[in-house]
């Protein structure tokens, strides 16, 4: 009887197995970054975990030690005083000033082929052509001149 039984147990089990169809969907990539099409609800989220995981800063970096960003978090640099904080913002505000003002000068609503602009120690000479525009910002501290050529759009209207 337990013989039988098992053998009307084992031919269920192979009817079954025999009979049953597998379906499956498709598998489907869905990217958690919202930056690659993922839900923007996880923006937030993310940027947590990455702030939560990054040590090293800009400021680290100017040190010099090399210690890999193992210094903690916080808040400030034993050398960095709020005197110091407060003239590198300042520092910074002005620089944009200047660039503000070499922008005005060849984009603005009298725009010119060529000029100079002076900032204290730093002198901006531009130069407009058909195709590009040429700057060269000139530091009269340490005698250095940086060059940099931007490409100027160009569009032609065919009417």
């Amino acid at each position: 009887m337990v013989r039988t039984s098992r053998i009307i147990y084992l031919a269920f089990g192979l009817c079954i197995s025999v009979t049953a169809n597998a379906t499956a969907g498709d598998l489907v990539y869905t990217p958690i970054n919202p930056s690659f099409g993922g839900n923007p609800l996880n923006s937030s989220h993310l940027l947590a975990i990455a702030s939560a995981q990054r040590d090293a800063t800009a400021r680290d970096a100017n040190k010099g030690s090399g210690s890999g960003g193992s210094g903690g978090g916080n808040g400030g640099s034993a050398g960095s005083s709020q005197a110091d904080l407060f003239v590198s913002q300042l520092q910074g505000r002005l620089l944009s000033a200047l660039a503000s003002q070499v922008t005005d000068a060849i984009f603005g609503q009298n725009p010119q082929d060529h000029g100079t602009v002076r900032f204290g120690d730093t002198t901006v000479t531009f130069d407009r052509t058909l195709d590009s525009i040429r700057l060269s910002i000139f530091n009269a501290t340490d005698g250095t001149t940086t060059d940099i050529v931007v490409p100027q759009l160009v569009t032609s209207s065919l009417n």
